[in-house]
């Protein structure tokens, strides 16, 4: 079966079809998965008010923003590969990407304090209300999840993470993409691209919960469906404030 494609590695149909449930157990809900979800983004707020106010006290912020970093993709590869382990892990890793998200929020505010003091504030409604969206359009099931919207979605989401990945290691080398922080009309095409590829990620999510609760996964995948639909919405959240100050570096 191809149910469960999904462009987060997160919530893919082999993380889900290894773990459905052969025993009487509890098994993951809906409504169980948003409310651990819920959870996770107060554990999310928690660490991104502590970077905060870190910043704000005038302390180095890099440690913190690699800490959360490092430590939240470390947290995030163990959860993949133990899925059982999501329920201690999940608000772990929520707190790491805290720091980090908090961290990158808190310096964006500091250089945008003059030309767009609102910037945090408005990236964080455009992101919840792009979220609402699509939940939206889930539901009402405006947009259908098909095999081939799965597959759509998938393989673009593929060749974003390849080419980010690629213009990471050629920095080393002093190779930039100058679009990818500046304000030129490309670079915020582009960026309104990656946003609707996220966006749509949020779709599939969704349709890999509902799946999921239907096909009887453990009660633990919850905690691990939760953890992918956070993984998502904090790509969201970056890239909406990337374009933001992209679009407020031109003026």
């Amino acid at each position: 079966m191809s149910l469960f494609k999904s462009g987060n590695p997160a919530l893919s149909e082999k993380q889900f079809q290894q773990t459905i449930s052969v025993d009487s157990g509890e098994t993951m809900t809906v409504r169980g998965t948003m409310n651990k979800f819920g959870f996770l983004m107060l554990m999310v707020m928690a660490g991104a008010a502590f970077a905060w106010q870190w910043f704000s006290a005038g302390k180095e912020i890099m440690p913190l923003m690699l800490t959360g970093a490092l430590g939240g993709l470390v947290v995030a590869i163990v959860i993949v590969f133990k899925k059982e382990w999501s329920g201690y892990l999940a608000p772990a890793y929520a707190i790491l990407e805290g720091l980090f998200v908090g961290g990158i929020s808190a310096y964006f505010n500091f250089l945008f304090q003059d030309k767009y003091p609102g910037i945090i504030s408005h990236a964080v409604l455009i992101t919840f209300a792009v979220a609402a969206s699509m939940y939206l359009l889930y539901t009402l099931r405006i947009i259908k999840v098909t095999e081939k919207f799965r597959s759509i979605i998938f393989v673009a989401t593929a060749s974003i993470a390849f080419f980010y990945l690629l213009t990471w290691i050629l920095g080393f080398f002093g190779i930039r993409f100058e679009f990818l922080s500046t304000g030129s009309t490309f670079g915020i095409i582009f960026s309104l691209a990656v946003i609707v590829i996220a966006a749509l990620n949020l779709i599939l999510d969704f349709d890999m919960i509902e799946q999921g609760s239907a096909m009887g996964a453990p009660k633990y995948m919850e905690w691990y469906g939760a953890f992918g639909l956070l993984v998502t919405l904090v790509w969201l959240y970056l890239e909406i404030l990337r374009l933001l100050a992209k679009m407020n570096s031109r003026k």
